[in-house]
C-alpha cells in the first residue's frame, strides 16, 4: 500500500472524529472517503495532509510513517473545496506558486506551467485572473496548481462541491482521465454516492468516526459488510450507475 492509516485516533474538544481508523490505498489508485456529513471524512484527509495530528496511531506514505514530519514536506498536493486561488494572481501565476516557493529556476517554472496549462486544455487563459474564470475553469486551475510540485500524492476535499450539477459530471469524467494520465496516488472526501462509483477505484466509507467498509464500487454495493452500508448505500441506484460507467 502506498497510503496507510493504522488504528488512527483523533479527538477534538471531547469529541472523537476518528476511531480505530485504518485502510490502505495502492499507488496510482485513486479512492473516495465516502460518507454523510459529519462521518470524519475530512478529518482523514487533514491528518494525511499533516493539517491535523493524530492522537494516535500511525500515518504511512511510501513506507515511511509521516506522522513527525510537517505537511509541506510530505510530497501532498492539495485541493480545497472553495479552490483557494489566490485572486489578485493570474492563472499561471497560481500555478507557478508552489514552484516559486520550491525556488525553482525562472526557465523551469515556464515550462511546468505551460505544461500544465496545456494538461488542464487552458492554454490561452494563463494570463486572466479567477474571477474572470468559471467555476470549473477555476477547478482546473485549483488541480494545476496542486500538480505543479509534482507530488507523489494528491487530496481533494469535496473538489466538485461548489459546481453546478451539469458541470460536475463533465469535471469528474475529466479529472478520472488526468489523474490517470498523471498517475498520481489520489483521495478524494465526498458524499455523493454517484461521484465516488464513477470517479474511483477503491471506496472507503466512513460512519461516526469510524471505517465500515473498503472495497471497490461493486463490492460496497452488492457485498455490504456492515448494516449502515447496506442503508446507506441506495443499492438499485448504484447497480444503474455502474453500469453507466461500465463498471
Amino acid at each position: 500500500m502506498y497510503v496507510e492509516m493504522r488504528q488512527i485516533n483523533k479527538t477534538f474538544d471531547g469529541f472523537q472524529a476518528s476511531k480505530d481508523v485504518s485502510f490502505g490505498v495502492e499507488k496510482g489508485h485513486l479512492a473516495a472517503l465516502l460518507g454523510p456529513s459529519g462521518s470524519g471524512k475530512t478529518t482523514i484527509l487533514r491528518m494525511i495532509a499533516g493539517l491535523d495530528r493524530p492522537d494516535s496511531g500511525d500515518i504511512m506514505i511510501n513506507g515511511s510513517r509521516v506522522n513527525d514530519i510537517p505537511g509541506s514536506k510530505r510530497g501532498i498536493g492539495f485541493v480545497f473545496q472553495n479552490y483557494a486561488l489566490f485572486r489578485y494572481m493570474t492563472v499561471a501565476d497560481n500555478i507557478a506558486f508552489g514552484l516559486e516557493v520550491q525556488k525553482k529556476s525562472k526557465a523551469e517554472i515556464k515550462n511546468r506551467v505551460e505544461e500544465l496549462l496545456e494538461l488542464v486544455s487552458m492554454q490561452e487563459l494563463g494570463k486572466r485572473y479567477p474571477h474572470q474564470l468559471s467555476g470549473g475553469q477555476r477547478q482546473r486551475v485549483a488541480f494545476a496548481r496542486a500538480l505543479a510540485p509534482d507530488p507523489q500524492l494528491l487530496l481533494l476535499d469535496e473538489p466538485f462541491a461548489a459546481i453546478d450539477a451539469k458541470v460536475r459530471r463533465e469535471l469528474r469524467t475529466w479529472l478520472k482521465e488526468m489523474i490517470g494520465r498523471v498517475g498520481v496516488t489520489s483521495i478524494f472526501v465526498t458524499h455523493d454516492q454517484e461521484e465516488a462509483v464513477e470517479v474511483a477505484d477503491t471506496v472507503i466509507i466512513t460512519n461516526q468516526g469510524r471505517i465500515e467498509q473498503v472495497g471497490t464500487p461493486e463490492d460496497v454495493c452488492r457485498r455490504p459488510q456492515t448494516e449502515f452500508v447496506e442503508e446507506f448505500i441506495d443499492a438499485a441506484r448504484f447497480e444503474a450507475m455502474m453500469a453507466m460507467v461500465g463498471k
